[in-house]
């Protein structure tokens, strides 16, 4: 009686134990993630992948596996999402989970979870990597007021538009986040260019051309000079530069108002200058530069000179100097309203980024013998470094070009 009772109990003790790893089967089956029961079905994953309750093979259509095995073979997809819609191929072939993360690298809960989102959201949801950020609060009506807004009114700070759409559409944007949303709408901070009011095309293009004819038969005693004034005033030039940005940068300021006249010419071919500094820019120091240029090209025969349409450049004496025998020098007159069309004005703006711009100068002699040596040595010794900046690439403005504002 003992015996068939302790019997019993080993029967009842084994069916016991049987219902509780059919239970525990079961919950790694409905709560495949749980931390207690996760490395007991990695190691069952094989007869998982391949049974009723896992991924079957042939679950994709025909049509989703022409499109998956498209994105998978396509070059120029993202990667990521190429990889993807080749494991989903795989499982498809009847690959199971761990053959498709040995064969990609990956590991077989990677492949599950790639799966899963395919099966929810399709090839779309292969393509997101939970890290879009979010969409913009503005819906499509509100962007297209804004950017007729923007566009008409042009707004020289972020701060009114900030404000507009505030009051229309109580947003409140940071900086930052107003300044991407401007760019994602398709505008940039831009400073607007100066445009003389009375460009005329048909004079550029008729002045390009004969510059350009001027050169094609130009002999080889003859040569090219440009021909203008500038006026460098020794004071301090702030300009934008890097620095740290916990730190304040300034330069000294000068405490005088005088300011330099030069009167100076170019050979856009070889670099050479001629810079006089001089007391008043007039007929007479156009004069003393003509000779200077006369005595500088001395084995040419003919110097032909461009610069602009200045009252001292017509000037009754310059005239009746070009008249007298043995010069050699012809004018040419830009049109007026067109420094474009003046090379020798780019080599005033060098001038002014390698000399005056965040540079401080205690005295007015230390601030004119830093000009004339660059622009008596440094442009001629270093040509090659500053013929690229200083060119006669000339081409036509058009006032059509541009949206006047003002």
């Amino acid at each position: 009686m003992q015996a068939f009772d302790l019997s019993d109990r080993l029967d009842a003790k084994n069916a016991h134990k049987s219902r509780i790893q059919k239970n525990s089967l079961l919950n790694s089956l409905f709560y495949r993630d749980s931390v207690k029961t996760r490395k007991a079905y990695v190691d069952m994953g094989r007869w998982l992948d391949s049974g009723a309750i896992m991924i079957r093979p042939g679950f994709l259509s025909t049509a989703e596996r022409g499109a998956l095995t498209a994105v998978a073979r396509d070059g120029l997809a993202e990667h990521r999402v190429a990889r993807r819609a080749n494991a989903i191929v795989l499982l498809d072939d009847g690959w199971n989970c761990d053959e498709v993360a040995s064969a990609l690298l990956l590991d077989d809960d990677t492949v599950r979870a790639w799966f899963r989102v395919y099966e929810g959201q399709g090839l779309a949801g292969l393509s997101e990597f939970g890290h879009e950020g979010s969409s913009c609060p503005l819906t499509h009506e509100q962007q297209t007021a804004l950017r007729a807004f923007v566009t008409a009114g042009v707004p020289r700070s972020s701060n009114a538009i900030g404000a507009w759409l505030r009051k229309n559409y109580e947003l409140d944007y940071s900086h930052s986040g107003l300044i991407a949303l401007l760019h994602r709408l398709g505008f940039v901070y831009h400073k607007p260019v100066r445009v003389p009011r009375k460009l005329d095309e048909a004079r550029q293009r008729a002045f390009i051309d004969s510059y350009d004819k001027l050169l094609n038969r130009l002999e080889p005693d003859e040569s090219v000079v440009f021909v203008d004034a500038v006026h460098p005033t020794h004071q301090a030039r702030p300009a934008g530069c890097w620095a740290p940005k916990d730190v304040a940068i300034g330069i000294e300021q000068t405490t005088g108002r005088q300011r330099l006249n030069i009167h100076g010419a170019i050979n856009l071919e070889t670099g050479q200058t001629q810079m006089l500094e001089v007391e008043k820019v007039d007929a007479m120091s156009v004069i003393m530069l003509l000779v200077a240029i006369e005595a500088a090209y001395s084995g040419k025969k003919w110097i032909h000179v461009f610069l602009d349409n200045a009252s001292y450049h017509h000037a009754i004496l310059v005239r009746e100097w070009l008249k007298l025998p043995g010069r050699r020098i012809k004018l040419y007159f830009t049109p007026s309203y067109c420094p474009h069309l003046a090379p020798i004005e780019r080599c005033w703006g060098v001038m002014h980024e390698q000399v005056t711009h965040n540079q401080t100068y205690e005295t007015l002699a230390e601030f004119r013998l830093a000009i004339m040596t660059f622009l008596r040595r440094t442009i001629p010794k270093n040509w090659n470094r500053f013929r690229d900046r200083i060119t006669d690439n000339f081409r036509v403005i058009s006032p059509n070009d541009f949206r006047v504002i003002a």
